[in-house]
């Protein structure tokens, strides 16, 4: 866990997460001294001893009179988060949404899910990044192979006005007029919040990664846990590794999604010949998302570097040219490359027939993973 005070010329004090149980505290103890409202929502809302704490917290601030909101995916917590459970918040006065529930009448909206966690208190402090809400990121209840993950908790009046706005959009399905002047920031500037969730945004993140990675003249450095990203995306980091720029990706050897791993590595030897190095994080899973360009730019988020957040999902990422977020990503990139293997060809040639066939299958339905 990391942080920074505000300066001349940075008004947003962040702190950085990578551990589960230290987000966690922090989060409730954000939720249990709020004032007006509490605003969250998670991909995944697990009903366990995680789960079951910020039920709990959230179900007090409801009492105590706070604006008190729940917003799940409902694919993402399907089975997860019991019927019973999500009625014991709605006692309580937690006004509740499940996302995109199945419905025969409109089957593909099912595909389109909303994969944001982010959590606004009152006006100014705002926690978003990896990190779901189930015992899986919680060393003191799954033990060392707890998933390695980072979160992000910044304070400023400005950006959580900015994500108040965002998670409006999704609440009542209507683009609050401050919001709508905002689309057309890009590229983004020295702090902000990029999100793909209106018409006019779609391409938004695409367009941030591109941006970003079209100017790189020194690093890129890119921890994703899926890794299957468009045409265009490739041939950047590719570019850029082409130009001498240090090109790595990080990606897990340990994956909640093994067919997802394996069609990743279907690509290793396109990004290899390029002079992109590629390393696989060995210990546990790794679902973190985070990016950084030279010294002056980073990004934390939920966005994978994959089809399905590129395309599909509604999703949101902090990008910010503070130094010092650069200075403390990159620190924490170098230390989960101590506990990874970087892939060179004669690894890949070891690939058996069955992974190689399920890497090619998986390439070919990369849209719709």
């Amino acid at each position: 866990m990391s942080g920074e005070r505000p300066g001349a010329g940075e008004p947003t004090r962040h702190v950085l997460f990578h551990e589960g149980d230290a987000l966690y505290d922090d989060m409730l103890d954000a939720i249990a001294a709020a004032r007006e409202r509490v605003w969250m929502e998670s991909y995944i809302f697990a009903a366990d001893g995680v789960g079951r704490r910020f039920g709990a917290a959230l179900a007090r601030a409801a009492r105590r009179g706070l604006d008190t909101r729940l917003h799940i995916d409902a694919a993402g917590s399907l089975f997860l988060a019991p019927a019973g459970f999500l009625a014991t918040l709605r006692n309580a006065g937690v006004l509740v949404r499940e996302f995109h529930r199945w419905s025969w009448r409109d089957p593909w909206r099912y595909n389109r899910r909303n994969h944001c966690k982010l959590l606004l208190i009152d006006d100014g402090i705002v926690y978003l990044g990896g990190f779901n809400i189930h015992k899986e990121c919680s060393r003191r209840l799954f033990g060392p192979l707890r998933w390695r993950d980072t979160h992000v908790r910044l304070q400023s009046r400005r950006l959580g006005s900015e994500a108040a706005d965002i998670y409006q959009v999704f609440w009542d399905r209507r683009i609050p007029a401050p919001f709508r002047a905002r689309i057309a920031a890009d590229p983004p500037g020295e702090d902000s919040l990029v999100s793909n969730r209106t018409p006019r945004q779609r391409n938004a993140l695409r367009r941030m990664f591109r941006h970003s990675i079209g100017g790189a003249r020194q690093r890129v450095w890119l921890t994703t846990p899926y890794f299957s990203p468009d045409r265009r995306t490739r041939r950047h980091l590719y570019e850029a590794a082409q130009q001498a720029v240090d090109v790595r990706v990080l990606l897990p050897a340990v994956s909640d999604r093994r067919f997802m791993r394996m069609t990743a590595r279907h690509i290793y030897a396109r990004f290899l010949a390029a002079g992109v190095r590629v390393f696989e994080y060995r210990p546990r899973v790794l679902h973190a998302k985070t990016m950084v360009v030279d010294h002056e730019l980073a990004t934390i988020g939920t966005a994978n570097l994959d089809h399905r957040s590129l395309f599909h999902n509604y999703e949101i990422n902090y990008v910010s040219k503070s130094p010092v977020i650069c200075r403390e990503l990159a620190e924490q990139f170098l230390l989960d490359l101590e506990d990874s293997v970087e892939i060179t060809a004669p690894v890949l040639g070891r690939r058996g027939l069955v992974e190689r066939l399920v890497g090619y299958l998986g390439w070919s339905l990369r849209r719709w993973l």
